[in-house]
This record gives C-alpha cells, sequence and structure tokens, in this order.
C-alpha cells in the first residue's frame, strides 16, 4: 500500500468522478462567482462486531490527501534527518508503516514526504453511482467489497446524511450504522481491485474508541470522528462497555 513512486501531477482535463465548474449569480444585489466541483453522493458505514466488540475501519491510500501533505512539506524549513525522521515516526499511524519513494523525474526523493503522508483511516464508503440501487443497498455491498461481511440492507440503520466539502463540491454523504458479527464474514474484504481499490480492514477495540477518535497523530476522517461519538452517546450503554471517554 505505501510503495508510492514516480509521482507526476498534471491538469484534469476530463474525468467521470468530478467536474470543475464556475457559477456567477447575484446575492442581495451583489454580484459573485463561485467555483465548485460536481461530484457523486456517497455513502459510508460505521460497522461494530458485537463477537469481539470492536470497530471496522478502512485503510487506504489517498492521493489527495498526500498532495497537501507534499505541498506542506515544501513550505517548512528543512530539518535534520534526525529531527524529520522521528517527525515523521510521530506522525504515523499506530503501527509502524515502511516509508515509500515518492519523487517525479529530476527530484530527490527525500524532497517528498513518505507514503504513510496519504494514508487515512475511514469509514467503510462508497459513491452513490448505481440509480437502480437504493441507498441502503449500496452501502451493503461496499460493506462486502471493502470489509468482508454480508449483510442483509435491512441491518443497516440510517443515521444521519451530511453536506461535506460545502465549499468545494456541496455533496451529501448519508451514514449508516451495521452490527455484524463473525458469522457475516465471509470474506477479506480489500475492496475492488477491478476499480482500482486496495484497501486493508483495521479493528478498533471499543474501549479504545474515543482516544483513538482524540489523537490527532492518527489520520481520520471527520466520520470516523462523529459515529465514534454518535456509538458513545447511543449505543455504548447497550454493551456495558466504556468508549474511554
Amino acid at each position: 500500500m505505501e510503495e508510492i513512486n514516480s509521482v507526476e501531477v498534471g491538469p484534469c482535463a476530463e474525468s467521470e468522478y468530478l467536474k470543475p465548474l464556475r457559477v456567477h449569480y447575484n446575492q442581495n444585489g451583489t454580484k459573485k462567482t463561485w467555483d465548485f466541483m460536481q461530484t457523486h453522493d456517497s455513502v459510508s458505514v460505521l460497522i461494530f462486531n458485537t463477537t469481539s466488540h470492536c470497530f471496522v475501519l478502512v485503510k487506504q491510500f489517498r492521493p489527495a490527501v498526500y498532495m497537501c501533505e507534499w505541498e506542506r512539506s515544501k513550505k517548512q524549513p528543512p530539518q535534520p534527518a534526525d529531527k524529520a525522521e522521528e517527525g515523521a515516526a510521530e506522525a504515523a499511524a499506530p503501527e509502524s508503516p515502511q516509508e515509500g519513494q515518492s519523487a517525479s523525474e529530476g527530484e530527490s526523493s527525500s524532497q517528498f514526504p513518505p507514503a504513510s503522508a496519504g494514508v487515512t483511516y475511514e469509514l467503510c464508503a462508497g459513491l452513490v453511482d448505481k440509480p437502480d440501487l437504493s441507498l441502503e443497498e449500496i452501502a451493503r455491498q461496499e460493506v462486502l467489497e471493502e470489509c468482508g461481511y454480508d449483510i442483509p440492507a435491512a441491518k443497516l440503520k440510517r443515521i444521519t446524511s451530511y453536506r461535506s466539502g460545502v465549499g468545494v463540491t456541496g455533496a451529501k454523504q448519508t451514514l449508516f450504522y451495521a452490527e455484524v458479527s463473525d458469522d457475516n464474514c465471509v470474506g477479506a474484504g480489500g475492496g475492488e481491485p477491478r476499480e482500482g481499490e486496495l484497501i486493508e480492514v483495521v479493528k478498533v477495540p471499543l474501549h479504545e474508541a474515543m482516544t483513538f477518535a482524540y489523537d490527532e497523530r492518527i489520520p481520520k476522517t471527520m466520520g470516523v470522528i462523529f459515529s465514534f461519538i454518535w456509538f458513545h452517546n447511543n449505543m455504548s450503554p447497550k454493551y456495558k462497555i466504556s468508549t474511554n471517554v
């Protein structure tokens, strides 16, 4: 997952996932212009394994996150080798990932952050790009493909929906909750290779959930933090186990 190299950046002339647009409008008599991205809505699922009392997340490399870290690192003054290695270790997730080389032609790999800088912990999620399926059915497919659990769509509980990236995309994400057991596990997960997905399934014990959520050294999405808080407020009394707030 973290063997990243031959990085090249160029303009995006055409994409099936997003489309840059510019809107002109009047607001209270003032002419305004705004640039935004047209993209798909999405679903995400907080998965809780009732057998092992743990949350099931996914871990994957996100090029957009990596490029943000790349740009940020270019603005910082160079650090001595020992301090740079120490900072990289602190920013790494709980496990110690291997560093991959990430350099385009003519540039030294030392100018680029390790591949782990682009790896994030996320809820199981997917795009709403199948008009013939309900949100629950799309979420069910993602749980099976990414995490390996086969559950009926009826077992998915809708928590809420919200807008993400309101300044850029304004897309809506619908969040579900699903309880699974080891009996529901029919595969290793890992995503759909034909779609270029490379996903690692990660389990977070219930008693470590809130520590995980608030640990800024662990790169994660807002969906993970929000859903763990939701579980703590709504579901943890059912299992009589502290989520360690």
